[in-house]
């Protein structure tokens, strides 16, 4: 039709720039590398360590049980992963009211593993205005073996990181046996790939993508925070009118705020922000901008903390209450939940009863006015070393149990079913009753299990 219009279609969509951050020297950037040295040798160191003869630390799934140094984990003892994932979540809401997202900025694993594949790039393509240039740059035989070692040092270490993972699962030195001589199993293999490619992909190239529209934390952080949290805050009454040039005494009566315009606070952030923006989702506090500001402020002479830790009372200069009733429910809760898993750890018994009753037959009466009844007893021997248990049976009536060698040989960790039979007189007393028997270690005395379980009897 004559007379038609055509609109351009405009992108909602902006197409990702990557980040090339700034590095940065300074008290917090020392406290970040502190914590990636030891988070990552602890996932790396851990593995190896050994513990009475075994694995220090083993997540044995086909035995269906957990080494973590001096004590062993069933599937009994789910509650204690329920009980430990429990005092996590309120670790985390706990730091985050008082300190905002200190977990984000020096413990989350996709932090600590960025920084280090950050540091490898550092170390094969230079510094900031080093990367900038070679990525805008034409391919060229520096290009390729800068990138290309860059590439072996990233592939290495995620593929060592996935070996490190299945260690944790399969013992590590075996492990590494069968990858020297090219026999892991179908599934070692498997997560070593995957967990190696999630490494090399998250730490490499999504980086600050994980943490902005992956990463759930960042969109319910804002629930947890309050004017009373400690969160990194630039100083828009002192900075502002922000603009180049140098500094004299003078320069607030002229008009001029203390911030220079020198953009060190956005080149060294990790997620590409302007923290003089306000606070932002995207932010992980990892106070590299401090770091950055603060040294701007030495060399211009004025005094630090432009951009700082603070709260939104103290920024409004208004009184900060850091013991709130918030942080106050958040830390009692933390400290009963910490204390009765410490508690509840040290009570358990390390030896388990299972009782079955023999489903074929309810009871069996005897020529001589007996009544049998039977059961299947599984032992679970939970600590370190092989004990020797004996079986008891308490309950109304005099009651004897069969066979009457009742010791059994148990290993460390081991499963061990036992055919019991309870015999008692049939009519003492009538009908059913509740007995319990008991299982009691010879090899270590006051270590013993008790379980309840029904004897079944004639009633008149």
């Amino acid at each position: 039709m004559h007379g038609e219009v055509t609109v351009p279609v405009a992108s909602l969509y902006a197409a990702h720039e990557k980040v090339y951050p700034r590095e940065i020297s300074g008290r917090f950037a020392r406290l970040r590398s502190l914590s990636v040295w030891l988070l990552l040798g602890a996932f790396y160191l851990l593995p190896w360590l050994n513990w009475n003869e075994r694995q220090a630390v083993l997540f044995d799934l086909p035995a269906r049980k957990f080494f973590i140094f001096g004590l062993v984990f069933w599937p009994q003892d789910f509650i204690f992963l329920t009980w430990l994932l429990i005092i996590a979540a309120l670790l985390l809401f706990f730091s985050t009211a008082m300190g905002g997202r200190l977990w984000c900025g020096y413990a989350c694993p996709q932090t600590v593993w960025t920084e280090t594949f950050l540091w490898m790039e550092r170390i094969t393509e230079g510094n900031r205005q080093a990367r900038l240039k070679l990525d805008r740059g034409p391919w060229t035989l520096r290009k390729l073996t800068r990138k290309g070692a860059k590439q072996i040092l990233w592939v290495s270490f995620a593929l060592w990181t996935g070996f490190t993972f299945v260690g944790f699962f399969t013992p590590i030195r075996v492990l590494a046996g069968e990858m020297v001589t090219f026999s892991p199993g179908p599934w070692e293999t498997f997560w070593t790939l995957f967990y190696g490619f999630a490494t090399y992909g998250n730490a490499g190239y999504l980086r600050e993508q994980v943490c902005k529209y992956m990463c759930p934390y960042a969109r319910f952080q804002s629930a947890m925070f309050d004017r009373d949290t400690l969160v990194i805050t630039y100083d828009k009454e002192r900075g502002e009118p922000r603009g180049a040039g140098k500094r004299t005494p003078q320069s607030r009566a002229e008009g001029k705020g203390d911030c220079i315009d020198c953009t060190w606070c956005v080149q060294v952030c990790p997620t590409g922000i302007d923290i003089r923006d306000g606070l932002q989702i995207d932010c992980i506090a990892c106070a590299a901008c401090i770091d950055a500001c603060d040294s701007v402020m030495d060399r211009v002479g004025l005094s630090r903390g432009l951009i700082r830790y603070t709260t939104q009372h103290a920024l409004d200069h208004e009184r900060t209450r850091l013991l709130r009733p918030r942080a106050l429910i958040y830390a009692t809760l933390l400290a009963s939940l910490v204390a009765g898993f410490i508690i509840a750890v040290s009570l358990r018994s390390p030896v388990s009863l299972d009782v079955i009753r023999d489903r074929n037959i309810l009871y069996k009466l005897t020529d001589d006015g007996q009544v049998d009844n039977v059961y299947t007893l599984r032992i679970l021997n939970k600590s370190e070393h092989p004990q020797r248990y004996v079986l008891e049976a308490r309950g109304a009536g005099a009651l004897t149990l069969l066979p009457t060698d009742r010791t059994y040989f148990v290993p460390s960790g081991a499963v061990y079913s036992v055919p019991l039979r309870v015999r008692r007189s049939a009519y003492e007393p009538l009908g059913a009753e509740t007995i319990t028997i008991s299982v009691r270690s010879l090899d270590d005395p006051g270590v013993h299990a008790d379980t309840k379980a029904r004897f079944l009897a004639p009633a008149r």
